[in-house]
C-alpha cells in the first residue's frame, strides 16, 4: 500500500465518508469491470448517502485524485475502472417515491433495475429500457451508458425515460434540471452557449439516428430539443457529473405479451429483413417493442450443455419480435407474413418465451466461450441506421475473414445494433498480441462511417472506444467535446481516459491497461481442468465480468453468499478477479496472498456457477484448486483435518456411535468438541448413525448373484441419514426388485475436495472408482442417495483421475429420481400433497433436478422448488466464522419458503446439508424422495 493511498483512504474518512477500503483485496475486485482493462484504484468507496457522493468529490478536487463510478460493473467498454477513487453506488439503492398518475419513480442511482421493476410492478408499471443485464445493472449505470436493451425499439432508450436529474458537476456545482425548467448555473448556462454557437452542426452531426450513443448527445442542447441539460448528461459516462438522484419516467406493463421468432438461412438474411418487419409493424395497430436476432451456433452452446430449448422455425438465425396488448397477435400477423422468412413459430407460453429471451440475455457470456479460443468484448455493440444492417453485417463478416478472425453477431436488430465477442489473438505476457486488436478496430470504425453508423449503440466508448471517436466525428465534433469537458471537469478528475480531456490531449488508447495481455503464472494444477487444458489461469480468466452472479435475486442457485452480503468479494466474479490478479502477481502475489483467502472464506463451493454461469466459471473447483496451492507445504486451519475429514472419522468413530451421541449431549464436552473442530457453538453436532446403513442392510459385493439393483452407501448416508437408505431399500423391495446395499468402503472424498487437501482426495476418488466401476459395468443400475456424493462421483471424478473407469462410473451412477424414471417404477398418489423442495445445490449444478419435479408433479403433488443455497453447504455453515452468513443466506429463499409451507406441507430435502440446516433454523422435519414414496407405500 502507498503513503499516497493511505493518505487519501484518510482524508476520505475524515470527511464522513463511510464503506473506505484502500486494502489489496478491495483493489483487486475493482481493478477490472466487464471489459479487456485493469486499472487499479487507489481506494474504493460504498457511500451509504447521497451527501457522501458530493463529500467524495470534495476530497478528490482538494487532492487533485480522480474519480470513477461504478453500477454493478457490467460495462464491457472499461468505462467503470479508474486510477484513483472507485465509488461502488450499489447501496444507493431507495425508491424515493413512485408517483402512480404521473408514472414516474424518484430514485437513487445505485437501484437495480429489476428493484425498480418490483417497486413499480404493483401499479401496473414498469421502466421500459431493459438491458441483458437487467436483473443486476443500476439504473445510474443506464444513465452513463444510455443503455438500451431488448425492448427500446418499443420504450426507446434510457435518455428518452429520464424527466430530471440531480447532478454534483466536475466543478463541484449541485444542481437539479428536468424538462420543466430552464437550464440554470455555470455550467448550464455554457453548455447552452456552446450549443447555440454551433446550432448547425448540432443539427447535422448529432441524433442522426436513434442507436448514435458515441461521443457526447449534443443535440440535447439545441432549442427544439427543450436545451435538456438532464438528457444531455445521459451517456456521458461520469466524466462530466455524477448522478445523486434521478426521476424517470414509467410506461404501463401491458399484459398480453408475445413472441414471433422468424428463422432465415443466416444472420444477413435475418437483418435484410428488418426493414419490412419494421414497416409492417409500423403500419399496423398496436407497438413492436422488440425485434432481436439470435445466430444459431449460440442456441447449439445452450442445447450442448444439456438445457431445453424451445421449438424453433428452420434457419442459421432468428429474429425475436415481441409486442404486447390487445393488438399484440395482429401485429405480429402481420409482421410474419411481410418478414420473408423461412418459417415462423408465435410463442405464447411464458415458460417458452422466458427460455428464448434467457438465451438471448445470456449471449455475451455464451458468445465468449463459443469458440476453440475465447472471444472477447471490443467491437461489441456497434450500430447503424437499419435499412443498412444486412449490408454492414456482410462488411464485418469480410473484415473478419480478412484478420482470421471469428465472432458470433446477434443483438438489436430492430435498432440495428449488433453485439459480436471475437476471438482475438491476446497472448498473455506479450503486448505486441494486441496489434491485431488495434488493426481490426480501426478498420471496423473506418467501415462503419460510410454507413453513417456509430461506434457504440449502446454501452459507451469506455477506454475501448474514445480513442477511435475522430474516425467516426469530424474535427469540430472533436473540438466540441473538448470545450464540454472543459466547462464541466476542467481538472479532469472526473473518469479520466475516456470520451474527452478538457485539455485536447485526447482519451486513453485502446491498447492500455489490456488485461488479456498481461503476465500469467501456470502452476502445476492438482486437478486436471479438462476444460481450460489444464491451466488455472486460464480457467479463472473464463469470467469476462458480465456479473450475472450479482444479481441481488435470483430462481438459480449462484452466487449465494453475495445474496447474503451483497458484497463485491462475496461474488463469483469478485473472486475470478482476485485470482486472475493472484496468477498475474503485480497486485495480489500469489495464491497464499491473504486477499485471496480473504475472497475464498464465503465461498460455499456449491457449484451454483459451473451452470448458472454463462461463461462457465467453476469457482469450486478453484476454490479447490488455490486452496490445494497456498497449503502446499503449509499447516492448514484445524477444520480441514477435522471437518475436512469427516468421512474418516465417522467410519473410525462408527462403533462408539452410541457413546459418542451421548456424550454431545453434554454441555461442555459438546463445547469442547466444537472448539476443537472449528464449529460454530451455534451449531449442533450432527447425530452419527447408531447402526450404520451397510451394518443394517443386505450387503453384497460383486462376483456373487447380482440384484436387481445396487445400492453406493456414501459416507453421509451410510453414517448420518441411514433412513434415506432404508427408505429407498423399502420402496424399491416393493416394486419387487432384489435391492443389495454395496458393502464395500467407497468415499467420493468430497471434503477432502472442498478444503483443498486433493492428493488425499485423488487417492480415495481412485479407490473409489476401481472400487464402483465393477458394479457399474455389471449393467445393474447402481444409485447414489446423497446428491453431493453423486454430483462428486459425476463432476469431480474426472477432474481428479485420468483413470478410464472415471467415466463409466461418472456417466453409470443413477439418483434416486433417475432410477426410478429409468426402471419406469410405479410411484405412490401424491394428490392433494403440498411439497417445498429444497434441491441440494450440487444436484442442481450437476445431477439435475427436473426428474424429481417431474416425477412428484406425475404423482399429483403440488411442488414448490425453492431457489437458492439452504447455506449450510457442507462444512462451510458450521465453520467458527461462517454462521452469520449461512443463516443470511438460509433467510434469501429457503426460510421464507419453509414459514409460508403449511402445517401438513412435505418439506424435501435430499441432501444432509440441506436437511441438518432446516433442522438447525427452523426445527422442521425433512424427508428424503426415497422417504417421501415408502412413506407413501400402500396407499
Amino acid at each position: 500500500m502507498t503513503a499516497v493511498a493511505l493518505d487519501l483512504a484518510a482524508e476520505l474518512r475524515s470527511r464522513g465518508i463511510s464503506g473506505v477500503d484502500d486494502s489489496t483485496l478491495a483493489r483487486a475486485l475493482y481493478s477490472s469491470d466487464a471489459s479487456l482493462y485493469r486499472v487499479i484504484p487507489q481506494v474504493v468507496v460504498r457511500p451509504q448517502h447521497t451527501d457522501e457522493l458530493i463529500a467524495v468529490h470534495e476530497a478528490s478536487r482538494a487532492l487533485g485524485v480522480p474519480v470513477t463510478l461504478r453500477g454493478a460493473g457490467t460495462s464491457i467498454a472499461g468505462n467503470a475502472v479508474g486510477p484513483g477513487i472507485v465509488v461502488d453506488t450499489r447501496d444507493l439503492r431507495r425508491v424515493v417515491a413512485i408517483d402512480p398518475e404521473a408514472r414516474t419513480a424518484r430514485i437513487e442511482p445505485g437501484i437495480v433495475h429489476a428493484d425498480l421493476q418490483r417497486a413499480a410492478a404493483p401499479y401496473g408499471l414498469r421502466f421500459g429500457p431493459d438491458p441483458s443485464t437487467h436483473p443486476r445493472c443500476t439504473i445510474g449505470g443506464m444513465i452513463g451508458n444510455n443503455a438500451c436493451g431488448n425492448r427500446a425499439l418499443g420504450y426507446g432508450r434510457t435518455v428518452d425515460n429520464v424527466e430530471a436529474l440531480k447532478v454534483v458537476w466536475g466543478t463541484g456545482e449541485v444542481i437539479e434540471y428536468s424538462g420543466t425548467t430552464s437550464p440554470t448555473g455555470p455550467a448550464a448556462t455554457a453548455l447552452v452557449a456552446i450549443g447555440d454557437a454551433h446550432l448547425a452542426h448540432l443539427r447535422t452531426e448529432f441524433g442522426r439516428f436513434g442507436r448514435q450513443v458515441s461521443g457526447y448527445s449534443l443535440e440535447h442542447l439545441l432549442p427544439e430539443k427543450g436545451r435538456r441539460i438532464d438528457r444531455f448528461l445521459v451517456g456521458t459516462e461520469g466524466t462530466l457529473a455524477t448522478i445523486l438522484e434521478t426521476t424517470v419516467r414509467l410506461v404501463v406493463d401491458e399484459p398480453g405479451r408475445m413472441l414471433l421468432v422468424l428463422g432465415y438461412p443466416t444472420m444477413p438474411d435475418a437483418a435484410d429483413a428488418v426493414t419490412a418487419v419494421l414497416a409492417a409493424a409500423r403500419a399496423s395497430a398496436g407497438t413492436l417493442l422488440a425485434c432481436e436476432g439470435l445466430d444459431a451456433r449460440i442456441v447449439e452452446l445452450v442445447k450442448a450443455k444439456g438445457n431445453a430449448v424451445p421449438e424453433l422455425p428452420a434457419g442459421g438465425g432468428w429474429l425475436m419480435a415481441e409486442a404486447a396488448g390487445i393488438h399484440a397477435e395482429e401485429l405480429l400477423t402481420a409482421v410474419a407474413a411481410a418478414a420473408g422468412a423461412l418459417g415462423a413459430r408465435l410463442v405464447r407460453d411464458p415458460g417458452e418465451m422466458a427460455a428464448l429471451w434467457k438465451i438471448r440475455e445470456d449471449g455475451a457470456g455464451l458468445a465468449g466461450r463459443s469458440l476453440p479460443t475465447p472471444a472477447y468484448s471490443g467491437w461489441e455493440d456497434s450500430a447503424v441506421p437499419p435499412e443498412h444492417l444486412g449490408s454492414w453485417l456482410r462488411d464485418f463478416d469480410a473484415i473478419l475473414d480478412s484478420y482470421g478472425l471469428h465472432g458470433i453477431p446477434y443483438g438489436h436488430f430492430g435498432d440495428g445494433c449488433i453485439h459480436c465477442r471475437i476471438d482475438f489473438p491476446f497472448q498473455p505476457g506479450d503486448p505486441a498480441s494486441a496489434a491485431v486488436f488495434r488493426d481490426f478496430m480501426t478498420e471496423c470504425a473506418q467501415g462503419i462511417r460510410k454507413y453513417g453508423g456509430t461506434l457504440s449503440g449502446e454501452h459507451g466508448d469506455g477506454r475501448v472506444r474514445s480513442e477511435l471517436l475522430p474516425l467516426m466525428y469530424d474535427a469540430t465534433s472533436i473540438d466540441l467535446f473538448t470545450q464540454v469537458k472543459q466547462v464541466a471537469d476542467p481538472e479532469n478528475l472526473m473518469n479520466p481516459g475516456n470520451i474527452a480531456s478538457p485539455d485536447g490531449a485526447g482519451p486513453a488508447a485502446i491498447t492500455d491497461d489490456l488485461r488479456p495481455v498481461r503476465p500469467r503464472a501456470r502452476p502445476r494444477a492438482a486437478l486436471r481442468l479438462v476444460h481450460d487444458d489444464g491451466d488455472l489461469g486460464a480457467a479463472v480468466h473464463r469470467c469476462t465480468g458480465v456479473g450475472k452472479c450479482v444479481a441481488p435475486a435470483t430462481s438459480g442457485v449462484m452466487c449465494p453468499s453475495y445474496l447474503g452480503t451483497r458484497q463485491e468479494k462475496d461474488s463469483t466474479r469478485g473472486r475470478a478477479r482476485v485470482l486472475q490478479e493472484a496468477l498475474d502477481g503485480g497486485l495480489v502475489h500469489g495464491l497464499a496472498d491473504p486477499a485471496v483467502a480473504g475472497a475464498l472464506d464465503l465461498c460455499l463451493a456449491c457449484k451454483g456457477c459451473s451452470t448458472d454461469c454463462p461463461s462457465g466459471v467453476d469457482m469450486a473447483t478453484y476454490k479447490s484448486e488455490s486452496l490445494y496451492q497456498a497449503f502446499k507445504g503449509r499447516r492448514r486451519p484445524r477444520s480441514h483435518y477435522l471437518l475436512g475429514r469427516l468421512p474418516q472419522w465417522a467410519r473410525l468413530g462408527a462403533p462408539f456411535a452410541r457413546l459418542t451421541n451421548l456424550m454431545m449431549r453434554i454441555g461442555l464436552i459438546a463445547w469442547i468438541a466444537k472448539w476443537v473442530a472449528g464449529i460454530d457453538q451455534r451449531r449442533s453436532v450432527p447425530t452419527f448413525a447408531s447402526r450404520t446403513l451397510k451394518r443394517g442392510a443386505t450387503t453384497a459385493r460383486t462376483g456373487r448373484a447380482s440384484p436387481d439393483v445396487w445400492v453406493w452407501a456414501d459416507s453421509f448416508t451410510d453414517h448420518f441419514f441411514t433412513q434415506s437408505g432404508k427408505a429407498a431399500v423399502r420402496f424399491l423391495e416393493a416394486q419387487g426388485l432384489t435391492v443389495r446395499v454395496i458393502g464395500d468402503d467407497a468415499c467420493c472424498g468430497l471434503t477432502w475436495i472442498t478444503t483443498g487437501q486433493l492428493d488425499q482426495a485423488r487417492s480415495i476418488m481412485e479407490r473409489t472408482v476401481r472400487t464402483l466401476a465393477p458394479y457399474v459395468a455389471s449393467g445393474v443400475p447402481v444409485v447414489g442417495l446423497e446428491p453431493s456424493c453423486l454430483a462428486t462421483l459425476r463432476s469431480d471424478s474426472i477432474e481428479l483421475t485420468d483413470l478410464p473407469e472415471a467415466v463409466d462410473v461418472a456417466v453409470g451412477m443413477l439418483s434416486f429420481a433417475e432410477l426410478v424414471t429409468k426402471l419406469d417404477l410405479p410411484v405412490p398418489d401424491l394428490s392433494g400433497v403440498e411439497i417445498v423442495a429444497q434441491p441440494h445445490c450440487h444436484q442442481s449444478a450437476v445431477v439435475g433436478w427436473k426428474l424429481d419435479q417431474q416425477l412428484l408433479e406425475r404423482a399429483g403433488a403440488t411442488v414448490t422448488k425453492v431457489a437458492g443455497c439452504c447455506g449450510l453447504a457442507g462444512n462451510f455453515g458450521v465453520e467458527r466464522g461462517h454462521y452469520e452468513v449461512s443463516v443470511a443466506i438460509a433467510e434469501t429463499h429457503l426460510l421464507p419458503a419453509v414459514r409460508a409451507a403449511g402445517p401438513d406441507t412435505v418439506i424435501l430435502a435430499d441432501g444432509m446439508s440441506c436437511r441438518v440446516q432446516l433442522d438447525d433454523l427452523a426445527g422442521v422435519r425433512t424427508m428424503h424422495l426415497a422417504e417421501l414414496l415408502a412413506s407413501r407405500l400402500g396407499q
